[in-house]
């Protein structure tokens, strides 16, 4: 496994996370090296222009300032920043130039001060000073403003990925939540048809399979992926209830490359798959029907293929556009079409074809991702 380096800590906080996780914590890292680099080129400016030590003096005290008024500076654009455009940008400025002021007077009076038989007049200096704060201070807050909107719009654009995400989720589980009654009422009528028969123990076993079904179905969440494996388990528990109703008219067939048993797929979407092939290729014919499942690798991805020897659609039942069709099986299909989409957007295909001779397939292909890697799409492990 390869090493993790450790953030580095600054000013004596840790940042294990995005520099600006802590908004407070930027602020005052910020603050302090912009105050820390705006001191050192003052000093090394006037030492380099042949200033005497005693500058320092008015260089130490003029940051301190500056530090000072942009702390408050700080605290009224925060204030402000969420104001109305004309209202923030006019008392910004405002607030700009009032502080320029006072920093440049400050400045003067002290070099007056210190540098009493200095020739240049206290006007002079309070305009030299006025030049060189407002520069300062117009850098600082265009600084602050654009950092502060930018964090705004990444939260903006944060929130409407967690809407996204959670409206994806909602409408997966909306999906899933549309198979689980319509397979439980099928089960359940054929069980109350067999308890109408007197036929006590088919019904009481088809009751125990069904328990066994709903208890594995019903501890997944309707937006989790589960391997292919667990999907043909599932349906191996689905295909023993109705087996109790159709007995040999029902003989269903895996062939599953052992390479892509560990490839994810949402829960329950071959499911309805299957029920539609016991529905219109074994329920109508009197010797029933075979039902074939198979997987295998098709480069990167995985191919999922479900086919019957039932009696096919007519040429018009299916759109091959959208695979929906319209004599039967339309709902199954586009429910496993939409969730599809949801969880792999482009990368995916759903095809369905009826053979001329009877039969309908549907083809599945989605990307190969190993069970313990991340999924692809909105759905998560």
């Amino acid at each position: 496994m390869a090493s993790q380096t450790s953030p580095i800590p600054l000013f004596g906080f840790s940042s294990p996370g995005p520099f600006f996780g802590n908004k407070v914590r930027a602020f005052w890292n910020l603050q302090i090296l912009g105050w820390l680099g705006w001191f050192g080129l003052r000093v090394v400016s006037g030492l380099a222009g042949g200033q005497a030590f005693d500058f320092l003096v008015l260089v130490v005290v003029s940051a301190v300032t500056g530090f000072s008024l942009t702390l408050l500076l700080s605290v009224c654009y925060r204030a402000l920043i969420n104001r109305r455009t004309i209202l923030m940008w006019g008392a910004s400025f405002g607030l700009l130039a009032f502080a320029t002021a006072v920093w440049a007077f400050i400045d003067a009076w002290l070099f007056q001060i210190l540098k009493p038989d200095s020739e240049t007049s206290f006007t002079g200096l309070l305009l030299v000073s006025i030049y060189i704060d407002a520069t300062t201070l117009a850098a600082w807050s265009a600084l602050y403003f654009a950092i502060n909107y930018f964090l705004q719009l990444e939260e903006q654009n944060d929130r409407v990925l967690r809407l996204e995400a959670q409206a994806a989720s909602a409408q997966l589980a909306m999906l899933r939540y549309q198979l689980n009654p319509h397979f439980l009422f099928n089960t359940l009528n054929s069980i109350s048809t067999l308890v109408l028969l007197k036929q006590t123990e088919p019904a009481n076993a088809m009751l125990s399979r069904l328990s066994a079904f709903l208890r594995y179905t019903l501890a997944n969440e309707p937006t989790a992926q589960v391997t292919l494996a667990q999907e043909v388990e599932t349906l191996k528990l689905y295909l023993d209830i109705e087996k109790m109703r159709f007995e040999d008219r029902l003989r269903p067939h895996f062939h599953i490359d052992p390479a892509v048993q560990r490839a994810r797929l949402p829960s329950l979407l071959l499911q309805p798959l299957i029920e539609n092939a016991i529905k219109y290729a074994v329920t109508p014919q009197e010797e029933g029907a075979d039902i074939t499942l198979a997987a295998q690798l098709a480069g990167q991805n995985v191919r999922i293929t479900v086919s019957d020897t039932g009696t096919g659609l007519s040429a018009d039942g299916v759109d091959p556009t959208t695979g929906v069709a319209t004599e039967s099986t339309g709902v199954g299909l586009a429910n496993i079409r939409d969730r599809l989409a949801q969880a792999y957007g482009d990368q995916q295909r759903f095809e369905v074809q009826s053979g001329t001779d009877g039969g309908f397939t549907v083809i599945i292909e989605i990307p190969f991702q190993p069970d313990g890697q991340a999924t692809i799409g909105t759905e998560r492990t």
